[in-house]
């Protein structure tokens, strides 16, 4: 074939399947499989049938780019796979809330305007012993809308120990600098005293800030001014002090501090996710006192970082179940997987390489999303050959493994049960797929 013999828009229009679709995106779908072609000959090579890569390009166009994944990499807060899955109860919400209009923004009882943030602050007071809640899109934007609100054009002292970066580059120095507060450095890398705060603080300082180190630990010659003896120095000052916890979380994980915890030892702001330990949507949380909340829900900025109803709403179905921290354990997917012994999972890996002729290998699960860091969850996978890891991701439903010494590991940890028979019969799929080729 040769470049006369390529058929027009026109007659690729008029093939059945694009005839039957929008126009818009049939119209890209032919023009694209046309310049593919042109670069096909170009190189000397036949293009082949290019209605069907015209079909083929259309596919691909109308099929949603946000696609659902099996998550067989052993990490449970999977920041590229989305994070925490909500509970049943959160998903519940978030139907119920966006299949219809909501009072979002009405007070039922008066009539009058009411504010999104009332939805989620009384049980955010309830279960951290805040004064005040407010609810923003993610953690950044938390940290960035406190800090703007309490110290733009002064002075906020941190501890170099803290300056962190995590996923995507986001860094605290970057952060303050949005904020427009200025960062003053106290301390080491790895030893930070009260002393060393307490000499910081001068006419121009408007803020303590705490970051918690949540990606990562510092272990050997360390020292770090505990919560309760930094809100102290704080206090004394006349001056607010900020938690960042991070990840954060509402119940009692271990090596995790809680924002009940911060609250109670006295930080007058806590900031941390929705979406990790927490186990609900994407959101930045902010509690602490009442005046100082105020200040964030009055700021400019607060109103383009605020949280839209489909959020508040999955936030509200996972608070009622963490009211309960044991019905919270058994229905929130993050909280069950973290807890769930390694006999289940055990269970589920000897279930999947029986349905797909693979091998159990014992393996190391990860929390992930920055938090517990050092924590290790005794795990197991099922192990099949590396060169279905592609087709495997590539598929419907698209399943992600770990690929290690050669072979693909599913790690049952971060798979369900149901889930379990949708991989194998993935696997066996992919299989028969590069038998074929």
């Amino acid at each position: 074939m040769d470049l006369r013999d390529l058929p027009s828009v026109d007659r690729l229009l008029a093939d059945e399947t694009l005839a039957g679709a929008p126009r818009s995106l049939a119209l890209v779908a032919a023009r694209a499989a046309l310049d593919g072609a042109r670069r096909t000959i170009g190189s000397g090579r036949d293009p082949g049938d290019v209605a069907a890569l015209a079909r083929a390009e259309l596919e691909r166009l109308a099929a949603p780019s946000l696609r659902r994944v099996l998550n067989a990499t052993g990490v449970i807060v999977h920041t590229n796979l989305g994070r925490a899955p909500l509970a049943e109860a959160a998903l519940a919400r978030v139907e119920e809330v966006g299949g219809s209009y909501s009072n979002l923004e009405l007070d039922l009882d008066s009539g009058a305007r009411g504010s999104r943030q009332s939805h989620v602050a009384e049980a955010l007071r309830r279960l951290t012993g805040a004064e005040a809640a407010l609810v923003v899109n993610n953690n950044a934007a938390a940290v960035l809308l406190a800090v703007a609100a309490l110290a733009e054009g002064r002075e906020v002292v941190v501890s170099r120990g803290e300056l962190v970066e995590i996923g995507d580059g986001f860094r605290i120095p970057d952060v303050l600098a949005r904020s427009g507060a200025r960062m003053v450095e106290v301390g080491t890398t790895n030893r930070t005293r009260a002393a060393d705060y307490e000499r910081a603080i001068g006419p121009e300082t408007a803020a303590l800030l705490r970051v918690h180190q949540s990606n990562y630990r510092i272990v050997g010659f360390t020292e770090a001014v505990p919560t309760r003896e930094l809100a102290a120095i704080a206090s004394a000052a006349g001056l607010p002090l900020v938690d960042d916890l991070g990840s954060g979380s509402l119940l009692d994980l271990g090596d995790e501090p809680t924002a009940a915890a911060s609250v109670a030892e006295g930080a007058d702001l806590v900031c941390f996710s929705g979406d990790k330990l927490l186990g609900g949507p994407q959101a930045g949380i902010v509690v602490g006192r009442s005046d100082l909340v105020e200040r964030l829900r009055r700021h400019p900025l607060q109103r383009a970082l605020r949280a839209d109803k489909l959020t508040l709403a999955a936030l509200e179905g996972t608070l009622a179940l963490l009211a309960d921290p044991e019905l919270a354990r058994a229905e929130i997917p993050v909280l069950r997987m973290l807890d769930e012994p390694i006999e289940s999972v055990r269970e589920r890996a000897e279930r999947l390489a029986g349905l797909t002729g693979g091998e159990v290998e014992e393996t190391v699960a990860r929390v992930g999303g920055g938090a517990l860091p050092l924590a290790e969850l005794e795990s197991a996978a099922c192990a099949i050959e590396e060169s279905l890891a592609t087709a495997l991701r590539l598929g419907d439903p698209a399943v992600v493994g770990i690929v290690r010494d050669g072979r693909l590991l599913l790690d049952a940890r971060t798979l369900t049960a149901d889930e379990v028979d949708e991989v194998a019969r993935a696997v066996l799929r992919a299989r028969r797929a590069s038998i074929s080729v």
